[in-house]
């Protein structure tokens, strides 16, 4: 299991607890089909099992997978796997803070449910764009060569 961290949240210290044993491994599966898609590209890169990602002044989170530019370091893709205990950080407060930085997109990967939330920025927000479960394949435009089946993410046979 994961050490708990600390993430700064309009500049003020919140502590996370440690993440449990199946939140981990969602994360390292998700990782997995990211790197692979990812490739060769060179204008971005997946940083590491929340590594700090500076989104203003005050907030500097660690997401559980965040794919960045190279020339800013700016967030492009964003994804954190839910915790039972502790979501409303991940499901409203860091949500928030990913809309204010203009964060083009944003997975909310949850395990209670087996489900991911696809969030795509527009001028007015982050919108829902879809729900995926089950046989589902994760996929974005701005990762052309993902496909990641939900249940497989989970851990589900398939």
């Amino acid at each position: 299991m994961s050490a708990g961290y600390t993430e700064f949240i309009e500049g003020f210290p919140t502590d996370r607890r440690a993440p449990g044993a199946r939140h981990e491994e969602v994360c390292c599966r998700l990782h997995a089909a990211v790197a692979v898609a990812l490739g060769g590209m060179t204008i971005c890169k997946l940083l590491a099992v929340r590594d700090e990602v500076t989104l203003d002044d005050g907030s500097r989170i660690r997401p559980d997978l965040a794919v960045v530019t190279v020339a800013t370091g700016k967030a492009f893709i964003v994804a954190e796997v839910i915790q039972a205990g502790d979501h409303s950080n991940d499901t409203v407060v860091k949500k928030q803070l990913f809309e204010s930085a203009r964060v083009p997109r944003l997975w909310m990967v949850d395990p209670r449910y087996d489900n991911v939330e696809v969030y795509h920025g527009t001028p007015d927000g982050l919108i829902l764009r879809s729900i995926l479960a089950g046989r589902e394949e994760l996929t974005d435009p701005l990762l052309p060569q993902l496909r990641c089946v939900v249940d497989r993410l989970f851990g589900n046979v398939v």
